[in-house]
């Protein structure tokens, strides 16, 4: 436990110059009392070289004189009784016991669970018993982004204050914290830039939204009397997500579990941009500021502040600037920082666990409906006839129990899918036809004389699904890791499934569907136009649409569609068709013939 070395703390062991008897001296007032030299030298210094060096006592063995041994402790022997000596242990036991054991304890585990750990759990224990904390957090090293060590002399060394300058310390704290500590972190310019993409932006671009259309409408919380009343089923979901997620962060910092708190987040953030917002889009473009908009904002708004709440303690900088635009600049009573509110707390009554599992259930089939489609080749804006859906046999038959809400979500995966029907089946032999591959290998040793049954089976189609995944055939009942099954789309259909869950897509097309396609094309092009132009997103605009005659008479059809959804308050759409003052052009060639787009303010 010792060092031979000048600097560090004094052992209290005094040793006699004349029998070499030793003892160990409990506290100052027993050296003082002990003390037959070098006491005046002492008093009045703290217990280290060369000051205590100077006491000499008198040896109980044979009374000669005894002086400290030169050593001093191990440095670890010191740091292991930080829970007793930076807290009056010996000269204010109250304030000890007020403040002791500690609640966390952190360090890189690989460098001190034999060092600093083992020194406070021993100490502690011959000292007084006790465990010297209650959570201890180890975590893993900090490397380069190839796992090399950092070291000056390689040339590979990141200082912090040029990290945080070129990143950004929030994006550095939400790395940390997102990361696994069992695992050590490879740190370079470019790693975070996954977090930007996946955490950062997306929120970013979720605020800025609100804050765009707020400030055009002229929105201000507090003016939503009667909103809640108007809320969607969008709303009621979002806001239970939220609930949950608070929850959610909550147990995981309760727990210290920093990356599991992360990971929730950004998966509420991904709900919130990528399906929330987008999907209420038309609510915030909208001309009027009805009750059903001002029920958008409020929710909005509400989930925005009480994230920024959560957020606080990881990416402090980010959520104070938001918190002062969102909150402190517009309600004066609140809090002036976020860092002075309340953390989020659940709120009682506002989970609808239903409602999210079947929003869920909703968007697993969009997105096995987007990689059918994908699949197909048919790009996202041509509308088709219809998605057949086989569900779960848990769902009963629809996205969720209550006849009203089950008409909502249909909706919602209608305008995703941009599909006129969804058709919810039980049986799926219309869309797929299934072929069933017994594993030979696995097959074989347990069914020994059954195999033939079982092959002829299934070459010959004489076999049966269970609701259970396993599979009858030939007089013998499969378990789901012996066989193998593959679904081929019956013809006019794309099929993609996701373990009991089967979307099926109607690819026929009329030239209706066409037409309609073709005017969605048109609208993605002119708004692509008016961002180019630098139009404000409540601007007005004329358009002119000229070209071949069959394109043009298509397009014609959705006239009024066009017009609603660019804000043109103009649109003419004819085969010589011109604009004057136009401030954007685009030659664009579709399947039908060719076209030319003009915009401008109007």
């Amino acid at each position: 436990i010792s060092k031979k070395r000048y600097y560090g703390l004094a052992l209290p062991i005094w040793s006699c110059t004349e029998c070499d008897a030793w003892e160990v001296i409990d506290s100052r007032e027993t050296l003082r009392q002990r003390a037959v030299a070098g006491w005046e030298t002492f008093e009045g210094h703290s217990p280290h070289r060369p000051w205590v060096d100077a006491v000499e006592i008198a040896c109980q063995a044979c009374g000669g004189r005894a002086r400290r041994i030169a050593d001093v402790g191990n440095p670890w022997l010191d740091a292991g009784i930080v829970g007793l000596s930076t807290l009056k242990w010996t000269t204010d036991r109250a304030h000890w016991e007020e403040w002791y054991p500690a609640d966390f304890v952190t360090e890189s585990f690989p460098g001190q669970f034999r060092n600093w750990f083992y020194a406070l759990i021993a100490e502690s224990t011959v000292m007084t018993g006790r465990a010297p904390f209650q959570t201890l957090f180890g975590y893993a090293l900090f490397r380069d982004e190839h796992g090399e060590e950092m070291h000056k002399s390689k040339g590979n060394a990141i200082w912090f204050d040029d990290a945080a300058e070129q990143i950004g310390a929030d994006v550095m704290r939400w790395m940390f914290s997102a990361a696994s500590p069992a695992t050590n972190i490879n740190f370079g310019y470019h790693i975070p830039h996954e977090e930007v993409r996946r955490f950062f932006l997306p929120l970013w671009n979720t605020y800025g939204f609100f804050v765009t259309y707020a400030r055009v409408d002229g929105w201000t919380p507090g003016e939503t009397d009667g909103a809640s009343g108007a809320r969607t089923l969008l709303d009621r979901w979002i806001l239970s997500r939220l609930d949950a997620l608070i929850g959610e962060v909550r147990a995981a910092l309760d727990g210290y579990d920093a990356q599991r708190a992360t990971r929730v987040i950004e998966a509420f953030v991904d709900d919130l941009s990528n399906w929330y917002v987008r999907r209420n889009r038309r609510r915030f473009w909208k001309g009027e500021l009805d009750s059903d908009k001002r029920a958008a904002y409020e929710t909005l708004h509400r989930v925005l502040v009480d994230l920024t709440r959560l957020i606080a303690p990881f990416v402090p900088h980010l959520a104070e600037a938001m918190w002062q635009n969102l909150v402190a600049a517009v309600q004066p009573e609140a809090p002036d920082s976020v860092h002075l509110a309340d953390f989020p707390a659940t709120r009682e009554g506002q989970r609808d666990r239903q409602l999210e599992a079947s929003v869920e259930l909703a968007r697993r089939v969009v997105a096995l409906g987007r990689t059918a489609r994908a699949a197909s080749g048919l790009r996202t804006r041509q509308p088709l006839p219809a998605a057949r859906v086989k569900l779960p046999a848990a769902m009963g038959g629809g996205l969720n129990a209550d006849p009203a809400t089950n008409d909502l979500l249909t909706r919602e995966v209608l305008e995703e899918l941009n599909i006129k029907e969804l058709q919810l089946l039980t049986d799926e032999s219309a869309m797929v036809e299934r072929t069933l591959y017994p594993l030979l290998p696995i097959v074989g040793p347990r069914r020994g004389a059954a195999v033939a049954a079982v092959m002829a089976g299934a070459r010959s189609g004489a076999w049966q699904l269970l609701h259970d995944g396993r599979v009858e055939v030939g007089g013998v009942t499969l378990e789901t890791d012996e066989f193998q099954l593959t679904a081929r789309a019956r013809t006019g259909h794309e099929v993609a499934e996701d373990g009991d869950l089967l979307v099926a897509l109607d690819t026929s097309l009329t030239p209706e569907l066409k037409a309609e396609g073709l005017a969605r094309e048109v609208a993605h092009r002119l708004q692509t136009l008016r961002r180019q132009a630098g139009f404000e997103v409540s601007d007005r605009i004329r358009v002119a649409i000229a070209g071949d005659a069959a394109p043009i008479s298509q397009l014609a059809a959705h006239r009024d569609w066009l017009a609603a959804e660019i804000l043109a308050v103009a649109l003419e759409i004819a085969p010589a068709g011109t604009l004057d003052g136009a401030e954007r052009v685009e030659e664009l060639d579709v399947e039908e013939g060719h076209l030319r787009l003009a915009v401008a303010r109007a």
